[in-house]
């Protein structure tokens, strides 16, 4: 049986087959006896993108990773970045080091800080990210048009990405054909992707998608 550690782009955690292109984690929330999930879903601010494969680095998802045998970090994994930032992840300063930089400097750039940190983003997102309380706001399908590629939208519990004028539903194997915008009118849409990171994606951070949703 699969391990729930599966992130959708809604930030739910699930035990499905598919891992994804990315790791990341909201520090400890498993019990590595059972390896599975406490009742908390975060026990951190900082929610991180990782990359599966560092240094040669060997883990047991859900284990005890730390000396002592001592419950690590939990193991999260994504289909790709785009789905991660969806959920209110942003990378890791550790094993993903200028992809971090990148993205906290165009944070800076869209909110006008000379010296932008990490844990300035962290705030932020999670007051945005609707896995820790945020309130998603509602989109207009007129307005899709206005949002960076690689941000993230739902129709109920569907969720879309936008990529080149085009909305691509989302899955746990990938993502489906594009569909034009038009086919989304008369649906109640809202953004899933927290306003921070949309601002990001507006300044030029580009995201890893799978390769399901090359068009």
């Amino acid at each position: 049986m699969p391990l729930q550690n599966r992130v959708d782009p809604f930030g739910a955690i699930h035990a499905v087959p598919e891992r994804g292109l990315f790791t990341g984690n909201r520090g400890i929330i498993h019990d590595p006896e059972t390896r599975t999930l406490l009742k908390k879903r975060w026990a951190l601010p900082a929610w991180i993108i990782c990359v599966c494969a560092f240094r040669n680095v060997r883990r047991e998802p859900m284990g005890r990773n730390r000396p002592g045998g001592k419950a690590g970090w939990t193991e999260l994994f994504f289909l790709d970045e785009v789905t991660a930032l969806a959920a209110g992840h942003r990378p890791c300063f550790f094993c993903r080091r200028e992809r971090a930089i990148d993205f906290v400097g165009r944070f800076g750039e869209a909110f006008g800080i000379d010296e932008p940190r990490a844990p300035m983003v962290d705030k932020r997102l999670h007051k945005e990210r609707l896995a820790s309380g945020g309130q998603p706001p509602s989109v207009l399908v007129e307005g899709l048009n206005s949002l960076p590629d690689g941000s993230m939208i739902a129709s109920g519990d569907t969720a879309y990405a936008i990529r080149a004028g085009k909305a691509l539903e989302w899955s746990f194997a990938g993502y489906a054909a594009p569909l034009p915008f038009e086919r989304l009118a008369g649906q109640k849409l809202r953004m899933l992707t927290p306003a921070t990171s949309v601002s990001v994606l507006k300044h030029g951070f580009t995201p890893v998608w799978h390769p399901s949703g090359d068009t």
